[in-house]
């Protein structure tokens, strides 16, 4: 039996409780969301490198950056299954920041794009230059490539965060 929170008529729609028990609570369902994502993301990695739009992804230049010692240790045919593994866990734990939004703001239609773009300019302006990863190769086909895996990533989060069917707003 599910049980649901009593609704207050008082208050807005927008004010209501979460209903965590309905679907689960909004951080779990959008780290969730995020390792979705992630896989969702590498999916149009895989097409955009098979392209040559993308040379090398950005979770494989992390790993061989922040881990080089455990890179080197994974046989080279076990390297690819070791990078996707960090990009859903980094997948994740982006889906659960997005849950932690405000409720207001994270079932409005837009946010999902916005956060995918915000986190991949978090990482081209932030985390890459603080590892001392090179970005001034990118093309502006690699970088319309990055742009649409991470408007895809956001959209995925976003759908998975919700706490009710989308509606028009």
């Amino acid at each position: 039996m599910t049980q649901t929170l009593p609704t207050r008529p008082e208050l807005s729609e927008e004010a209501q409780p979460e209903e965590k028990g309905k679907r689960g609570h909004p951080i779990l369902r959008a780290m969730a969301g995020g390792a979705v994502g992630a896989m969702a993301m590498s999916g149009l990695r895989q097409l955009t490198v098979s392209l040559g739009m993308v040379e090398r992804t950005p979770p494989e230049s992390v790993l061989q950056k922040t881990a080089p010692q455990l890179f080197r240790d994974v046989p080279t045919e076990r390297r690819p299954a070791l990078v996707e593994a960090a990009h859903w866990l980094y997948g994740a734990a982006g889906g659960a920041a997005f849950g932690l939004l405000p409720r207001a703001v994270r079932e409005r239609r837009w946010t999902g794009p916005v956060y995918g773009v915000l986190a991949w300019a978090a990482f081209e302006t932030g985390i890459a230059p603080a590892l001392g990863l090179p970005r001034s190769r990118h093309t502006t086909s690699e970088r319309l490539a990055l742009l649409a895996d991470h408007l895809l990533y956001g959209a995925v989060v976003a759908s998975s965060a919700r706490s009710r069917p989308r509606r028009e707003r």
